[in-house]
């Protein structure tokens, strides 16, 4: 059950400690898209978004956008943003993350992976030993894959509190 437990979690992606993170040794930041930077149905990144990852880049972070969305969904924030990007990327399974690793020459402790899904983004990025955030998702709008990922999280989310383990809205870095 260890695998399914963030190490960090926030409300969004704005109210992250990123210079906490920075100083504990995280230099990539991986991004889930779909409700974790942007809800489904927006098409382009805010200004605020736009903002946040400029800020991010200027703290020398790498930034990466890490999808199971397809190749057309992924493109627009991948420009916008001036990041790289990776679709259709399978999360939970570890091939993109460790391409990741390989590209950049990174360590599992010099990332961390940011979404608002425990069995694909935080089951993903601890499976491959970085730190991994939960955040909030933005929009109650979903796909069909997500929908049943988020009946499997209720199952989860009822042991954890059950357990005294994690609580949504009980945030914590």
């Amino acid at each position: 059950m260890d695998l399914f437990i963030p190490d960090v979690y926030q409300k969004s992606i704005y109210t992250i400690n990123y210079l906490k993170l920075q100083q504990s040794g995280i230099r990539c930041l991986i991004f889930d898209l779909n409700n974790t930077i942007a809800p489904k149905q927006v098409e382009v990144p805010s200004k605020e978004l736009q903002d946040l990852f400029a800020y991010l880049q200027g703290l020398k972070f790498k930034l990466v956008i890490l999808s199971n969305a397809k190749k057309s969904r992924v493109a627009p924030f991948k420009e916008k943003l001036n990041v790289d990007a990776a679709f259709r990327s399978g999360k939970p399974k570890k091939k993109k993350f460790q391409r990741i690793l390989n590209l950049y020459h990174f360590q599992v402790h010099e990332v961390a992976c940011i979404g608002d899904e425990i069995l694909t983004d935080i089951y993903g990025a601890n499976r491959m030993g970085f730190t991994s955030i939960l955040v909030n998702p933005i929009s109650n709008q979903e796909n069909g894959l997500t929908q049943v990922s988020r009946f499997l999280e209720r199952f989860l989310n009822r042991y954890f509190i059950k357990k005294n383990i994690l609580e949504r809205g009980v945030y914590y870095e």
